[in-house]
């Protein structure tokens, strides 16, 4: 399948070395991604509070990036695809 949002992708960086939710309030998260529209860190859905879907939710931002050490994949959760960039 092929994802129809390649559009909303930036050149970001990511704007914090954590989760920024859980950086926050003092929780743990598993893995790290981070949205390719704004930059924003969040922790994915096998951890407690799965802040990176939340703020796809919030914003609407549909492609995040793994940012884990020798991880380079994108997800689009509009589409529910790997994204290949």
């Amino acid at each position: 399948m092929s994802c129809a949002h390649l559009g909303a992708m930036r050149d970001v960086l990511p704007r914090t070395a954590g989760c920024e939710e859980c950086l926050r309030t003092g929780s743990r998260w598993v893995h790290l991604r981070m949205c390719r529209t704004c930059g924003h860190v969040g922790c994915c859905d096998s951890s407690p509070n799965r802040h990176a879907t939340a703020h796809f939710h919030e914003t609407g931002h549909p492609i995040v990036r793994s940012i884990e050490p020798g991880e380079s994949w994108s997800w689009c959760y509009a589409d529910e695809a790997v994204v290949s960039v």
